[in-house]
């Protein structure tokens, strides 16, 4: 026997201590091993095949949501939308017909864009006639059509008609009519400008709803129809104040005519007196 054949057996050393194990605990460690791999491949394939089992599941509930959409919901949906396009043809042919509508629209606006630049010109129309300065001025002013000209309405009424008189230029009962008198001129005139402002409102209103029906819709007639009247109510309105003022103009004119009926019977009056009181002194 060669020294070099002679091998030391090795030894295994547990914390510093021979390990004399067995082969019999080696044998129950490659078992639990092996029972081991087979417990974890076992749950790898159930972790694999529940999730499949799952979107199956899954894909068919959907599968039969989309069938019963397809075959029930969408045949009533079908079923409707039949219905509601015979319904708008009915509509469309019979009760309110295109091709009418459309001619109704052409109509209007024909007579939109026919007369209403020439009636414009007709409202709008001032027939001028003074021709000195201080008229041309106050004629201006009325011709103005706004409201906000009030003020300086009065100002140049006075410079072109004159002021009342003194209290020493004039008798009390001459101050007392051409003061009321000019005060009933200059209210009207103001309310002319007040009227003729009102009158540009409610031809833009009338110009607007105009325009509503040559581009309005079926159905649509009722609320153009009250739109009109509310209008019709303002136009009578504006004309009732106007109405008013030329009432409390005539009405002025026949208290100036009375006082100076009154005015002549107490002359007249006096004069008489004088007579009788000459006569009777002999």
């Amino acid at each position: 026997m060669k020294q070099d054949d002679y091998k030391p057996e090795e030894e295994l050393l547990l914390n510093g201590v021979p390990y004399t194990g067995k082969s019999g605990a080696t044998n129950r460690v490659s078992r639990h091993q092996w029972k081991g791999a087979v417990a974890a491949a076992v749950i790898g394939v159930v972790l694999l095949v529940a999730p499949a089992r799952a979107h199956a599941g899954i894909f068919d509930v959907l599968g039969e949501i989309f069938g019963t959409i397809q075959s029930d919901i969408g045949s009533s949906l079908k079923s409707i939308n039949q219905i509601t396009q015979q319904v708008q043809k009915l509509y469309q042919t019979t009760m309110w017909p295109l091709a009418a509508i459309n001619q109704a629209r052409g109509f209007v606006a024909n007579s939109i864009s026919g007369f209403r630049s020439q009636m414009n010109q007709i409202f709008s129309m001032r027939c001028t006639s003074a021709v000195t300065a201080g008229p041309q001025q106050f004629e201006s002013i009325l011709h103005s059509r706004m409201s906000s000209q009030i003020p300086a309405l009065g100002t140049s009424f006075s410079a072109n008609y004159g002021a009342v008189p003194r209290i020493n230029n004039a008798a009390p009962q001459d101050r007392l009519m051409m003061d009321m008198d000019d005060a009933l001129g200059q209210e009207n005139l103001k309310t002319t400008l007040i009227a003729d402002q009102s009158a540009d409102a409610i031809l833009s209103a009338a110009n607007q709803m105009e325009n509503q029906v040559a581009v309005s819709t079926p159905g649509s007639n009722p609320y153009l129809t009250a739109q009109a009247q509310v209008a019709n109510l303002r136009c009578q309105a504006y004309m009732q104040k106007m109405l008013a003022a030329e009432l409390r103009q005539e009405a002025g004119r026949i208290a100036h005519d009375n006082a100076l009926l009154k005015r002549r019977t107490n002359i007249t009056g006096g004069i008489n007196n004088l007579i009788t009181g000459a006569l009777t002194a002999r």
